[in-house]
């Protein structure tokens, strides 16, 4: 049952996390005329466009290939039947990721500070900044919750 209950927030915190990374994060409205939405890919769009490379590729790694990485890894484990070492293995990995999630939340934060803003801006936060960080927060909380279960299983009180 509770791995169940695990692998139905794990499907949930994906749908949080991959709606929030395309829908509208927040509107900079330029010299109160000129609007524009952006989302995590559009803002890493304006990054490579702007020709920082290095900048994007970091926000791609850490807001989109990690979280997505590791909840697939989350899935697999909560799915494998295998115990072992390699079980034990991917636990620690994923137990020590875990201090880099709020890495997640700092990487939308880096985007709103890097994209060139202009003279006047006002920024108005949209739905798909909630929907994000509702996804990151759930998947901290899954893991913690993971990795608590699977930990418990592997020395047999489970």
């Amino acid at each position: 049952m509770k791995r169940r209950l695990l692998q139905l927030m794990s499907a949930i915190s994906l749908l949080l996390l991959l709606t929030g990374m395309v829908t509208p994060l927040m509107t900079l409205t330029r010299l109160w005329v000129f609007d524009e939405q952006m989302s995590i890919f559009s803002g890493i769009a304006a990054l490579w466009e702007q020709q920082q490379f290095g900048l994007a590729a970091l926000i791609a790694i850490f807001s989109i290939a990690l979280p997505l990485a590791k909840l697939m890894l989350l899935f697999y484990l909560l799915e494998t039947r295998k115990r072992g070492p390699g079980l034990a293995r991917l636990l620690g990995w994923v137990h020590s990721y875990g201090r880099w999630a709020m890495l997640d939340v700092m990487v939308v934060a880096m985007l709103i500070v890097t994209v060139k803003l202009g003279v006047i801006v006002s920024i108005d936060v949209h739905y798909g900044l909630y929907l994000f960080a509702a996804g990151v927060l759930l998947t901290m909380f899954l893991t913690s919750m993971t990795v608590h279960y699977l930990e418990r299983q592997l020395e047999g009180r489970v």
